[in-house]
């Protein structure tokens, strides 16, 4: 209720600072759908942005080289995934893109996606620490805020705000701009934060020492402080994990204190 309250405010200050323009100028019927967007989208439930998540996953699948399920490299990762069926009660699935990138992801609607640059460079239990990290977003809610936060300022995905329970069938626009939300939002330091704790202790919780996550992120540093070229691989995976150096320190000085490291 609260934050309904809060966000009706923004949208009466907002129209009444649009009232200034010139009236030969103002669309009163644009203003009029943009606030009502605004309330939809404060209301949309979990299960629908889930549900337009999967449509995009299911896009981005059919664009991408998905190994199959014999492949060594999906056969590695159903290893190292062994017993992670779920989390925050959302199912979820893995697949491996072939793919020189360095990048992993996981969505709202549980789908992890892993590609097989960064299982090159990594070891099982490393890639274990950055898939908890990625669901530690999805678990915390992190994608959720930014997806919110695209319906606001994209008319394009208009059908996402839609108070109906149904979930509509997105067109290419929306599909576009779901995607846009979804891999050009920048986690804040205090999601980065909570989400490398919530790695740390999902690596403890699956009988690995957290030590892992810190060499996983020094090897990735280590490959940002050697790529000098824009756009490269390495950069991409960069460009939503600011400030590593502060993050390897945060989780090294955890670990001595817990006795991990000497």
């Amino acid at each position: 209720m609260k934050t309904r309250l809060v966000l009706l405010r923004t949208i009466l200050t907002w129209l009444a600072a649009s009232m200034l323009v010139s009236c030969s100028t103002l669309n009163y019927g644009y203003l009029a759908q943009s606030g009502l967007q605004a309330l939809q989208a404060a209301t949309i439930t979990d299960a629908q942005i889930q549900a337009y998540v999967a449509q995009y996953i299911e896009k981005l699948d059919a664009q991408s080289t998905v190994l199959s399920a014999k492949d060594p490299y999906s056969v590695r990762l159903a290893k190292i995934t062994s017993g992670l069926s779920s989390v925050d009660g959302i199912p979820l699935n893995f697949k491996v893109y072939k793919t020189q990138e360095v990048n992993a992801f996981a969505c709202a609607d549980g789908s992890v996606r892993v590609y097989s640059g960064l299982m090159d460079i990594m070891t099982d239990e490393q890639i274990l620490g950055v898939i908890g990290h990625e669901i530690g977003h999805v678990a915390l809610k992190h994608s959720r805020k930014q997806l919110q936060s695209a319906i606001l300022a994209n008319a394009a995905m208009t059908g996402v705000a839609a108070t109906s329970q149904k979930v509509a069938v997105l067109t290419q626009s929306g599909l576009g701009a779901l995607g846009e939300a979804l891999f050009n939002a920048k986690h804040s330091r205090k999601q980065e934060t909570e989400a490398d704790d919530y790695a740390y202790t999902f690596l403890k919780e699956k009988g690995k020492s957290p030590v892992y996550l810190m060499k996983g992120l020094q090897k990735l540093q280590a490959l940002e402080a050697s790529s000098t070229r824009a756009g490269s691989p390495v950069n991409q995976l960069f460009s939503s994990h600011p400030e590593i150096s502060n993050r390897v320190a945060r989780i090294q000085s955890r670990l001595m204190s817990e006795g991990y490291l000497k």
